[in-house]
Protein backbone atom coordinates (compact mmCIF):
# COMPACT_ATOMS: atom_id res chain seq x y z
CA UNK A 1 0.00 0.00 0.00
CA UNK A 2 1.42 3.20 -1.09
CA UNK A 3 1.29 6.40 1.43
CA UNK A 4 1.34 9.55 0.60
CA UNK A 5 2.22 12.86 2.24
CA UNK A 6 1.84 16.48 1.11
CA UNK A 7 3.83 18.93 2.54
CA UNK A 8 3.93 22.87 1.36
CA UNK A 9 0.82 24.44 0.89
CA UNK A 10 -0.29 27.91 2.55
CA UNK A 11 -1.54 31.30 1.99
CA UNK A 12 0.61 33.41 -1.06
CA UNK A 13 -0.03 36.36 -2.58
CA UNK A 14 -1.43 36.50 -6.15
CA UNK A 15 1.67 36.60 -8.19
CA UNK A 16 3.76 34.95 -5.75
CA UNK A 17 5.36 31.45 -5.80
CA UNK A 18 4.69 27.88 -3.92
CA UNK A 19 6.21 24.83 -3.50
CA UNK A 20 4.62 21.53 -3.06
CA UNK A 21 5.80 18.39 -2.05
CA UNK A 22 4.83 14.57 -1.79
CA UNK A 23 6.65 11.96 0.12
CA UNK A 24 5.77 8.48 -1.05
CA UNK A 25 6.18 5.32 1.45
CA UNK A 26 5.22 2.27 1.44
CA UNK A 27 6.07 0.65 -2.16
CA UNK A 28 8.89 1.19 -4.94
CA UNK A 29 8.83 4.90 -5.74
CA UNK A 30 10.41 5.22 -9.03
CA UNK A 31 8.07 2.56 -10.83
CA UNK A 32 5.38 4.88 -10.04
CA UNK A 33 3.34 7.37 -12.36
CA UNK A 34 2.38 10.51 -10.09
CA UNK A 35 0.40 13.45 -10.18
CA UNK A 36 -0.88 16.21 -8.68
CA UNK A 37 -4.85 17.19 -8.92
CA UNK A 38 -6.99 20.11 -7.09
CA UNK A 39 -10.32 20.56 -5.73
CA UNK A 40 -12.44 24.06 -5.44
CA UNK A 41 -15.25 24.08 -3.20
CA UNK A 42 -18.40 22.76 -4.46
CA UNK A 43 -16.60 21.75 -7.70
CA UNK A 44 -15.21 18.25 -9.34
CA UNK A 45 -11.73 17.77 -8.72
CA UNK A 46 -9.77 18.37 -11.60
CA UNK A 47 -5.96 17.71 -13.24
CA UNK A 48 -3.03 19.42 -12.63
CA UNK A 49 0.37 17.87 -13.76
CA UNK A 50 1.15 14.13 -14.54
CA UNK A 51 4.83 12.90 -14.46
CA UNK A 52 5.81 9.43 -15.86
CA UNK A 53 8.17 6.75 -13.76
CA UNK A 54 10.89 8.25 -14.28
CA UNK A 55 10.39 12.01 -14.55
CA UNK A 56 11.25 12.12 -18.70
CA UNK A 57 7.65 12.77 -19.35
CA UNK A 58 5.04 15.55 -17.48
CA UNK A 59 2.00 16.89 -19.29
CA UNK A 60 0.17 20.03 -18.07
CA UNK A 61 -3.71 21.12 -17.71
CA UNK A 62 -3.93 24.01 -20.13
CA UNK A 63 -5.07 26.37 -17.21
CA UNK A 64 -1.41 26.54 -15.38
CA UNK A 65 0.35 25.35 -18.26
CA UNK A 66 3.72 27.75 -18.42
CA UNK A 67 3.23 28.57 -14.68
CA UNK A 68 3.58 25.26 -12.85
CA UNK A 69 6.62 22.70 -12.94
CA UNK A 70 5.95 18.65 -11.83
CA UNK A 71 9.37 17.15 -11.19
CA UNK A 72 10.41 13.76 -8.69
CA UNK A 73 13.30 12.72 -6.96
CA UNK A 74 13.26 9.10 -7.04
CA UNK A 75 16.48 8.72 -4.37
CA UNK A 76 13.81 10.74 -1.85
CA UNK A 77 10.66 9.38 -2.84
CA UNK A 78 9.49 12.49 -3.39
CA UNK A 79 6.98 14.49 -5.90
CA UNK A 80 6.92 18.23 -6.50
CA UNK A 81 4.86 20.53 -7.71
CA UNK A 82 6.44 24.07 -8.22
CA UNK A 83 3.53 26.99 -8.83
CA UNK A 84 4.41 30.72 -10.27
CA UNK A 85 2.27 33.65 -10.70
CA UNK A 86 -0.06 32.22 -8.62
CA UNK A 87 -3.84 33.45 -9.06
CA UNK A 88 -6.60 33.75 -6.89
CA UNK A 89 -7.96 30.59 -8.93
CA UNK A 90 -5.45 28.43 -7.90
CA UNK A 91 -6.72 28.18 -4.33
CA UNK A 92 -8.68 25.10 -4.21
CA UNK A 93 -6.81 21.66 -1.55
CA UNK A 94 -4.34 19.87 -3.93
CA UNK A 95 -4.06 16.46 -4.06
CA UNK A 96 -0.97 14.62 -4.65
CA UNK A 97 -1.80 10.78 -5.98
CA UNK A 98 0.05 7.59 -7.55
CA UNK A 99 -0.54 4.86 -10.08
CA UNK A 100 1.13 1.81 -10.58
CA UNK A 101 0.79 2.07 -14.13
CA UNK A 102 3.99 4.19 -14.46
CA UNK A 103 2.93 6.41 -17.43
CA UNK A 104 1.36 10.06 -17.96
CA UNK A 105 -2.13 9.96 -16.67
CA UNK A 106 -4.45 12.54 -16.37
CA UNK A 107 -7.90 10.46 -15.37
CA UNK A 108 -8.60 10.46 -11.64
CA UNK A 109 -9.82 6.89 -12.21
CA UNK A 110 -6.50 5.89 -13.14
CA UNK A 111 -4.71 6.64 -9.38
CA UNK A 112 -4.85 4.17 -6.69
CA UNK A 113 -3.24 5.93 -4.31
CA UNK A 114 -4.11 9.72 -3.10
CA UNK A 115 -2.79 11.76 -0.31
CA UNK A 116 -4.67 14.07 2.31
CA UNK A 117 -4.45 17.50 0.44
CA UNK A 118 -2.79 20.44 1.69
CA UNK A 119 -4.86 23.94 1.34
CA UNK A 120 -3.56 26.62 -0.89
CA UNK A 121 -4.61 30.23 -0.39
CA UNK A 122 -4.25 32.92 -2.68
CA UNK A 123 -5.18 36.17 -1.40
CA UNK A 124 -5.40 39.35 -3.89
Amino acid sequence: QVQLVESGGGLVQAGGSLRLSCAASGGTFSSLGMGWFRQAPGKDREFVAAISRSGGSTYYADSVKGRVTISRDNAKNTVYLQMNSLKPEDTPVYYCAATRKGGIYIYISWYAFWGQGPQVTVST
